[in-house]
């Protein structure tokens, strides 16, 4: 009698059983679809950023062609045939280039097919660690940049700097190339060495030291009667350093003010897909305007100041304008890193089904 009336239990148990296997299965089969085409796109972004970067340098301050002049060559994509071919080793060079984007793409889906149990919560915590890096590189860029710069500027206009240096390399450093290149470059390697190593983002002390730097102006302008045009450009560089490099560190904590009225109330996956869709249709677009709105033309936003070290008007003022627009370009690239990674964090939610948060929960290696 007992095997009798559990028979009917024991079915119904089988068949619960058999149902959540084949939900299991289901949900397995679309991962395995749908994470490693998301894994591709969130790696394509920001690789395909990366190389529009090297291509736009290759342009502007090598001379190669670009490829749009090897679509011109070639007649395709609606281009005007250019009047003159051009020649082998400046079709060379565009096909290089063009290979850059083929070979980036090939790469990323090469990759991904070989690192299929990659997570992609961990896939975003490396992109969110390279962004902080680079950040962390551009912060340690505009300190000692912004000290050298204010020195030479104090000691050129008290005219103390011939004194020092000599007569030749005084009037170079007065120069705004001349500075760049061998005072501004060799400070911003040296200072992603010390980002490496330093693990702190600073932006508490980017903070504290633009305080200081307008309680300067205050004291020596109302108390010495003192203020010079590099003082105030102090304030100005480390202040846009502030604001644009602190972007992908506040989107990273959730630190950026969302106005709206429904997010708030949204559910662990109503939020993974506003985030989800809002990083694929609306951040990283964003930046991508940026990049091509300032790289696309040699006196564009970004590449003109930069081509040409451009400076303020004021003659003993520091010689950092450049440096301005660069940080737009800082701003773009490590604002795709942390879209991307934010993508890839809200996808990984979604993929874990209803109550999944990562805080609370174990990564999933899918």
């Amino acid at each position: 009698m007992n095997s009798d009336s559990n028979e009917p239990e024991e079915n119904a148990e089988a068949a619960d059983g058999a149902a959540a296997l084949k939900i299991d299965v289901a949900a397995r089969s679309t991962g395995t679809m749908i994470v490693p085409a998301v894994r591709v796109v969130g790696y394509s972004m920001v690789a395909l950023t990366m190389v529009f970067v090297i291509n736009n340098y290759l342009n502007f301050w090598l001379d190669w062609p670009g490829v749009p002049m090897l679509f011109a060559d070639l007649g395709v994509f609606g281009t005007d045939a250019l009047a003159k071919p051009m020649e082998s080793g400046a079709a060379t060079q565009s096909w290089l280039q063009f290979g850059l984007y083929l070979g980036t793409l090939g790469g990323v889906i090469v990759w991904v097919m070989k690192t299929p149990d990659n997570c992609m919560h961990d896939d975003g915590d490396r992109l969110s660690d390279f962004a902080a890096y680079f950040i962390r590189g551009c912060f340690w860029a505009v300190l000692l940049i912004g000290v050298a710069d204010l020195l030479i500027s104090f000691l050129r206009v008290e005219n103390f700097l011939e004194g020092i240096v000599g007569k030749q390399m005084a009037q170079d450093l007065g120069r705004s190339s001349f500075r760049g290149e061998v005072v501004h470059y060799p400070l911003i390697v040296m200072s992603f060495i010390i980002a490496y190593f330093v693990r702190s983002v600073g932006f508490t002390w980017l903070a504290l030291l633009i305080v200081v730097a307008e309680i300067q102006i205050v004291i020596a302008r109302f108390v010495f009667s003192y203020e010079q045009a590099f003082m105030a450009d102090l304030v100005r560089f480390w202040y846009g350093a502030l604001f644009l490099f602190a972007s992908p560190y506040t989107l990273l904590h959730e630190g950026h003010v969302r106005v709206d009225i429904l997010y708030a109330g949204f559910t662990e996956r109503g939020k993974a897909w506003t985030n989800t869709l809002g990083s694929l249709f609306l951040g990283m677009p964003l930046c991508w305007i940026v990049l091509t709105q300032g790289m696309w033309g040699e006196f564009s936003v970004i590449n003109g100041p930069l081509l040409t070290f451009e400076v303020t008007q004021a003659g003993y003022g520091l010689y950092v304008k450049y440096w301005l627009a660069a940080f737009l370009l800082v701003f773009a690239v490590s604002m795709m890193f942390q879209f991307v990674a934010y993508f890839l964090n809200s996808v990984a939610v979604l993929m874990r089904g209803p109550g999944y948060h990562p805080d609370t929960a174990e990564p999933a290696h899918f």
